[in-house]
């Protein structure tokens, strides 16, 4: 026999005696839990909670933010924000109905955080800039900067109407956005998207 037909047969030998080794073993990241109980999860919005680490992340984050809030409250304010606590998770779970059940859910979320840490005082007073717009029918416009939030998000306020926008990759300049809406800010002007609604703005004096 050939000495290298004699190797090949000994290498068979030895893997048919020992056995092939066994793939290492995958180990999964750990993944984030929501702070319910998801045996109790009920329709879409929980349930994909329940399966999506960020999303659960930011569930277990509302959660102490609430708590943190309550503690802080007189009982007549603690009582009023509990029910509108309980009206939000109704609000979350109707993102069924939305045509992208994560971005809503996500939304809903960080909007609910915000406005809890707002109304409890967990942020520093947020930095305010007013401008001047053309384009949005002579509505004043603010923005308020929440820096120390997490993501860093901003009050935007046209006219009489405010909304909660998150920082956001950019270039250059400060950016925010959500949903229909995005301010863009950039050497010193502004570009505003209100729902569609294009805002050319400098800062007013």
């Amino acid at each position: 026999m050939p000495a290298r037909t004699r190797m090949a047969a000994c290498v068979i030998t030895a893997l048919t005696l020992l056995g092939a080794a066994p793939a290492p073993a995958v180990v999964q990241a750990p993944t984030a839990k929501p702070s319910f109980d998801c045996a109790k999860a009920s329709g879409q919005a929980e349930e994909l909670v329940c399966k999506d680490a960020g999303l659960a992340a930011l569930d277990v984050r509302m959660a102490d933010v609430f708590q943190k809030a309550m503690t802080t409250w007189p009982a007549d304010v603690a009582k009023t924000q509990r029910a509108m606590q309980i009206g939000w998770i109704k609000g979350r779970n109707d993102c069924w109905k939305s045509a992208d059940l994560r971005a809503c859910v996500d939304g809903n979320y960080k909007d609910r955080i915000l406005e809890l840490q707002i109304a409890s005082n967990q942020l520093k007073p947020p930095t305010i800039s007013a401008w001047a717009c053309a384009g949005g029918e002579g509505k004043p416009v603010t923005v308020a900067f929440y820096n120390d939030a997490e993501p860093k998000a901003a009050i935007l306020k046209v006219g009489d109407d405010a909304m909660s926008v998150y920082a956001a990759p950019s270039a250059s300049g400060a950016r925010y956005g959500s949903g229909q809406v995005e301010f863009w800010e950039h050497q010193g002007a502004a570009t505003i998207d209100w729902f569609g609604t294009k805002l050319t703005c400098k800062p007013r004096t």
